[in-house]
Order: C-alpha cells, then sequence, then structure tokens
C-alpha cells in the first residue's frame, strides 16, 4: 500500500563523500523505515526515499542537524516524485556524471576514536601507523580524480584483507566505504632507511628512528603530504646541525608537540589557540614563548614567538609518543633545501634531503598532491591564516554569487593560484615562491589537477600587473594557447578586493582598502606598498600612498636594510654619521657605490613601500641591518615593541602623499638622543596607526565612506594590526579583513578572481 506515502529526490551538494555520509544517510533512512536508495555522484550525492511523511521529515532534519563531523552541505535540493515499491533501503553504486563537480575534504587529523584504537593493545589496529576512517586522515593528498572512489586514490595499490574487506562493506561500520582503509595485514607500512639501504619495517623502523632522535640525529620523515625534516628541539647541535645542511640561517622553524598540555609550559596559550591547536586541520600555530624555557635557542633565533603543532596522523603520534627521557619537542620543518617546494615522492625526497637527514623513515603509500603545513595565529579571538594550505586547502571559499570559471594565477611569492565554479573559489594550497623550477612546476601541475578535480575548463584569465612574474607569464601563455580574454589586475587592488570577496561585501560600494605590504607591481612602473586605496569590484583610485623613496639594487636590495635605511637619509637631506647602526654595518666600498647609485640614479628605482620602511626603520635603530629571509627586519622591529609606549611621530599628508622625510627625521632625532630602541620601535609603530586614523577620518568627511579593509602582509604585525582597528572603530568605522585567506601574496589570486568576475573580460561570458 502506497496511499499513505510520499517520495522525495534529494540532490545534495557540499563535502559529502569520503566523510561517511552515505552510512549516515543509510542509518537514519533505515531508522525511520524509508525505502530507496543513496549514492555518489560526480556532483555530490543523490538520495531517493519512500516513507510516511513524518519519516522524510526525519530525514531531512536529520540532514539539516546531525551531520557527520566532516560533513558539510552548501546546497540541498528536494523534487517530489510519485511512490515505488522498494521494500528496503540501500547504498547503490556511484554514478559519475560527465563535467559535474564536488568540493573535496582536505586532509583531516587522527580522529578520537582511530587514536583510542591506535594505543589499545587489544585492538587490531594497534600501533598501526596508518590507521584511519571516514572521520579522519588523507583526503586530498590521495586523490586522483572523482568520484572518491579508491581505485581513483593512491591506496588502489592496496588490496583489502577479508577483514578491512567486512568493515569496508558494512554500511554501519565507521569504515565503511573509508577509501584509505587498511591494516597491518594488507596495508601500507614503515621502513627505515640509511644510504639508501633498507634496515628496518614496520614498529622496528619506528623504534628505531625514535632512538636516532632522541641521540640527537635528524630524520626525513615521510608524511601526509610531503617530507618533514624532524630533530629534538631541546638539542642546540642538532638544530644547528639541521640549519647548516638546510641552508637555512636564521628563518625559524615549526615545532611538534604530543599534546597541548607540553605546549602550555613552555608558550602561553589563550582558549582560541588551544582550539586551534586541537582543531581537525591541526595548522602550525604561532605562539608567544614562556620566559626560561628549554628549547634551543637557533630554533626562532631573536623571537618571542615559536609556531608548534600537534600530531595530526599516526605515525605522528607515535613518533612522539612519550616515553621516560624522550624529548618533548621537536623540529619538524619542510623537508626541502632552503627555498624549494617540499619533497613528497620517494626518488625525489632520496636525492633531495639525503644532504641533510642522517637517515629516512619511509612508507609505500604514493602522495599524489604535494600539500605544506598551514600556519595560523589568533588575532581578535579569531583564526587568522598566515599560509593556507594542509587541513583547509582544496575546501573552497563560498562566494556571494554564482561567477564564470575563472583561473587567477596569484602573485609571485606566496603564490596560490585560485580556480573558480559557480558559487564556489578553489583557493589552492600554498605553492610558495615561484623563483625555480621545481616550484613553478608544482603551480603548473597543480592548476591541472584541480581543473580535473573540480571539472574547470576556465572562460578568462587574471593574473598580476607586473610584467615579470612568473605567475603572469603562465597566465598569457594559457590564455593564448586556449583562446580566452586575460586581465591583469594590479597588485594591492586584489589584496583590497580578496577581502571584499571572503566576507561578501557589497560589490558596488566603495570601501577605504589599506592595503600594506612589501612589494606590488604599480600602475605607474613604480614598486607600491604602502597604499590607500578607494573602490569597490569595478574599479580603483590611489588616494593616498607613501612617498616614494629609492631602494637600492631593486628587488636585491632587500635583503640589505642597511643600504635602505642609507637611502632613506640621503632622500631625507640627513648626513651618514660614521656612528649609525647602518653605516657601521655597511663597507666603505659599498657606501661608495651606493651613493654613486642614488646621486646617478643607477638601479635604485622607486618604491612607496610599507614593507621597505619597516626595513629602513629596523636597520636605522641597530635592530636588524641585514635578513637572510623576508620579513626578517620588521618582524624583529615588532618583537622588541614597548607595548606601553603611546607617543607617535607625525607623518604629515600633503597632496595625497605622507612624508616620509619627516618620520625618519624623527626617528633619527630620537636615536641621537638616546632614546631605547624599544620605545622608538613602538612609536614608529604608532605612527603608521596614527596616520592611518587620520586619513580615514578625512576619507570619510569628503566622501562618507566608512567601511574599511586592512590587507597586505604588512598586517601580520600583531603590535599594527590590533591597535589599528582598535584606534578604527574608537572612531566609529567598520573594519574587516582577511580571515579565510592570508592577509599575505597568499590571498591575491581570490582578488583576482572575484575582480576578473565583475569587470570587462567577464562581461558576455555565461
Amino acid at each position: 500500500m502506497l496511499s499513505n506515502k510520499i517520495a522525495r529526490k534529494i540532490y545534495i551538494r557540499g563535502i559529502v563523500q569520503g566523510v561517511g555520509f552515505r552510512p549516515f544517510v543509510y542509518e537514519q533512512a533505515v531508522s525511520n523505515h524509508l525505502f530507496g536508495w543513496v549514492r555518489n555522484s560526480s556532483a555530490g550525492v543523490e538520495i531517493e526515499v519512500n516513507g510516511t511523511p513524518g519519516a522524510v521529515d526525519a530525514l531531512l532534519d536529520a540532514l539539516q542537524h546531525r551531520l557527520p563531523p566532516l560533513a558539510r552541505i552548501d546546497s540541498l535540493h528536494i523534487v517530489e516524485i510519485s511512490p515505488n515499491n522498494y521494500t528496503d533501503f540501500q547504498i547503490i553504486t556511484s554514478q559519475p556524471k560527465p563535467g559535474d563537480f564536488i568540493p573535496i575534504s582536505p586532509d583531516i587529523c587522527t580522529c578520537p576514536d582511530c587514536l583510542q584504537e591506535l594505543f589499545d593493545p587489544t585492538n587490531r589496529r594497534y600501533r598501526y601507523p596508518f590507521i584511519n576512517c571516514t572521520n579522519c586522515g588523507p583526503r586530498f593528498t590521495i586523490i586522483e580524480d572523482i568520484p572518491y572512489d579508491r581505485p581513483k586514490t593512491t591506496m588502489k595499490a592496496f588490496s583489502l584483507c577479508p577483514e578491512c574487506e567486512s568493515e569496508y562493506r558494512d554500511p554501519l561500520d565507521r569504515r565503511f566505504h573509508a577509501q584509505p582503509t587498511a591494516c597491518s595485514k594488507c596495508g601500507p607500512h614503515l621502513s627505515f632507511v640509511v644510504k639508501g639501504k633498507e634496515i628496518a619495517i614496520k614498529e622496528d623502523a619506528l623504534q628505531l628512528a625514535r632512538k636516532w632522535l632522541k641521540e640527537g640525529k635528524i630524520i626525513a620523515v615521510k608524511g601526509l603530504g610531503g617530507y618533514h625534516l624532524a630533530c629534538d628541539a631541546s638539542n642546540e647541535d642538532s638544530v644547528m646541525s639541521m640549519r647548516k645542511r638546510k641552508k637555512r640561517s636564521d628563518k625559524p622553524f615549526a615545532l611538534m608537540a604530543f599534546n597541548s598540555k607540553i605546549v602550555s609550559s613552555i608558550c602561553e596559550v589563550s582558549p582560541v589557540e588551544k582550539e586551534l591547536l586541537e582543531s581537525r586541520q591541526r595548522p602550525v600555530v604561532l605562539l608567544r614563548t614562556k620566559n626560561n624555557i628549554t628549547i634551543a635557542p637557533s630554533v626562532a633565533p631573536g623571537l618571542n614567538t615559536l609556531g608548534i603543532m600537534l600530531p595530526y596522523t599516526p605515525l605522528h603520534y607515535l613518533l612522539l609518543e612519550p616515553e621516560e627521557g624522550f624529548p618533548d619537542l621537536f623540529v619538524m620543518t619542510s623537508g626541502n633545501m632552503s627555498e624549494e617546494p617540499i619533497a613528497y615522492q620517494d626518488e625525489d625526497g632520496f636525492s633531495r634531503l639525503q644532504p641533510i637527514a642522517d637517515a629516512f623513515l619511509n612508507h609505500n603509500r604514493p602522495i599524489h598532491m604535494r600539500v605544506d603545513d598551514s600556519v595560523v595565529k589568533e588575532e581578535r579571538n579569531a583564526i587568522y591564516p598566515i599560509r593556507r594550505s594542509r587541513g583547509y586547502a582544496p575546501d573552497a571559499i563560498t562566494l556571494s554569487k554564482s561567477i564564470p570559471q575563472i583561473l587567477a594565477t596569484g602573485a609571485l611569492l606566496k603564490n596560490t593560484y585560485c580556480l573558480t565554479r559557480e558559487k564556489y573559489a578553489f583557493i589552492s594550497h600554498h605553492i610558495g615562491d615561484l623563483e625555480n623550477y621545481e616550484t613553478y612546476r608544482s603551480f603548473r601541475d597543480g592548476i591541472k589537477h584541480y581543473q580535473n578535480l573540480f571539472r574547470i575548463t576556465p572562460e578568462a584569465v587574471v593574473c598580476d600587473l607586473h610584467p615579470d612574474y612568473l605567475s603572469t607569464r603562465y597566465a598569457n601563455q594559457f590564455a593564448c594557447e586556449h583562446e580566452l580574454p586575460i586581465l591583469q589586475v594590479q597588485h594591492h587592488y586584489a589584496h583590497m578586493v580578496s577581502v571584499m570577496a571572503e566576507n561578501h561585501l557589497p560589490e558596488d560600494e566603495p570601501v577605504i582598502g589599506f592595503c600594506f605590504d612589501g612589494t606590488g607591481y604599480g600602475t605607474d612602473g613604480a614598486i607600491w606598498g604602502g597604499e590607500v586605496l578607494i573602490g569597490d569590484c569595478f574599479s580603483f583610485t590611489r588616494h593616498t600612498h607613501l612617498a616614494y623613496n629609492p631602494l637600492p639594487g631593486g628587488d636585491a636590495g632587500i635583503l640589505h636594510p642597511s643600504r635602505i635605511a642609507l637611502a632613506y637619509l640621503w632622500k631625507a637631506g640627513l648626513d651618514w654619521l660614521p656612528d649609525l647602526p647602518p653605516y657601521l654595518s655597511t663597507t666603505i666600498e659599498d657606501k661608495n657605490t651606493l651613493l654613486a647609485q642614488l646621486e646617478h640614479n643607477l638601479n635604485t628605482p622607486l618604491t612607496s613601500s610599507m614593507g621597505r620602511l619597516f626595513d629602513a626603520v629596523s636597520a636605522l635603530i641597530g635592530i636588524k641591518e641585514e635578513v637572510n629571509y623576508e620579513g626578517q627586519a620588521a618582524i624583529l622591529l615588532e618583537t622588541i615593541a614597548n607595548t606601553e609606549e603611546d607617543v607617535y611621530y607625525p607623518l604629515p599628508h600633503n597632496n595625497g602623499i605622507w612624508d616620509v622625510n619627516s618620520l625618519v627625521k624623527s626617528v633619527l632625532e630620537d636615536l641621537l638622543s638616546g632614546i631605547n630602541q624599544s620605545v622608538i620601535s613602538a612609536r614608529f609603530h604608532n605612527s603608521i596607526v596614527q596616520a592611518t586614523r587620520e586619513i580615514s577620518k578625512a576619507i570619510r568627511l569628503e566622501q562618507g565612506i566608512h567601511t574599511i579593509v586592512l590587507s597586505g602582509g604588512v598586517w601580520q604585525n600583531s603590535f599594527l594590526f590590533r591597535k589599528t582597528i582598535s584606534a578604527l572603530e574608537t572612531d566609529g568605522f567598520t573594519v574587516f579583513t582577511n580571515h579565510k585567506v592570508p592577509t599575505n601574496d597568499g590571498g591575491i589570486s581570490l582578488g583576482q578572481a572575484w575582480i576578473a568576475a565583475h569587470q570587462e573580460v567577464s562581461k558576455n561570458l555565461s
């Protein structure tokens, strides 16, 4: 009898594959006496149910309020159909549909259930380093194609044993269609390799790695998205050896601890920071250190913060398992030589990391897509991404409306690319600096992979305005090969609009954009970076900027803040006094060359960069005269700032230009008067806050704009960020920032795509 039955066809899109969604639907349907089926498709999940109205409503309620941990529904479409004669409820075969796509879950840390099994001696997966289920484990790094089924992952080479097969086929089991599922009988295993020779496997390999780490050795550990280089973080000799071999002089290393209790013993950890540490994404979290900690000084030279993460794979848990006399904290840095992309394939890993690692803790589960660790910090009780990668990518940013399929190729440094489809912006994992072939190849191959996974055929291409960026060259080549329109977007405009896109701000309402960073190609051919823009998604104007100053040596000169400081003094008409820090740190030959460059305008491009101003002040007061990683001088300048100081230097504004000369003179006067470095640093920071505040009020008076966005790498400075927002909100402004993508150049591609969607290049696209 069907008279009291109804039937519905339900189409669901979102993160609904590989996350236990079909077993969840099956369980809900059976418990509510519904009949029909559920299946995966290339577009998501489809359900057909027959039953009483109350039972169907119960299923719909569960879909809205009681999803599996990793599932997310982005759209749910219900169609009324005629009841039929189904007599049970089944999970039926997946149905690929050409052209359809679904969002894909990022890789997720080991869930509590799997963790309990990992350390349970009675469980058959006891101490198995690759334990996972539908609620956790590898996803993006092993997927080769969709629908997300085992034959389309790197697990296809491992045939399930009878016990695993039984779990995999049981709709009520936690491992039902968990594509990476396996056990010690049928799945991947560990090996310990020294000088190309395998000397131990499985548990013996793990224990040998722990022994070597305890003894101060450096181990290359193959993880989820590539190799890490690990050593005891309390052993100064080991850490210094890592630095020398890796050719990484000062840039801080990431650390890993077994649990947040250990982290709290060395760092200040707020409730929000603890939540970030323990989140399923398991990013590296930047935390302020406590005093008198037992960490090797060379882990993070000169800094009062550490980047720490918790284990996110069962292998990491086993490797760091606490034991009497075993170290609490380990360096766990990307497996690469400095400035190269992370190694992820076995042969590549062995060849590139052999000069660094004493041994390899390897495994035989292939990695399809390399993915580095994400880096975040807490700002104003919320997440503030520095590097968006493992755990977050390729989860899409949801847009406020559907847009054409667009490829945005991003910036040169901290590159990400973006591909759009409908309301989704698929921002790539962190690619890195496009300054060598290996990174460029990773960028190029990644774009192809995203196109394939999300079934995207770009209708337009958008890139940076800089003609020499590799990302720009690729965009031009791609557009030419596919006969597509191309749009070049000014760097800081893309920064500004990235904030508008992720915060769903109205596309046609102007905002004030404070875009402060190190380098961006301007519409006038100069190097911008201290910009106040006014605009919307359709256009912008440059309202105010820092006065142009010469940058000796161009991009190469960024490594020499002392020369930048001397150039700023020269531009301000100030003498190079012989006892000034930048004078003392520069050779006579270099000073003579620099003076000739400045006087004859030789290789000294003009810049309005806020980042370079920070570098100049840092060098001028003797904080850092030479750097070996990006932003080092500015980071150290922030580190020493006196947070109690409220005085600021004037930064006069006239005809759209901030007078940098006046600011430099004020800094120099305080320095020569014997004012403490920490006070000068704070006053300098305060001057940027006050200048931002004053120009905001002037623009509001002129144009009635109350909405402000902050974007650009300089806003990673917590001292500046917090004080500026507090001041602007006190003045009645509404302030928006990046919080889903990095405020540095890792967020540029989102802004590029959103601009392209609103400008001439895509007006006639479908």
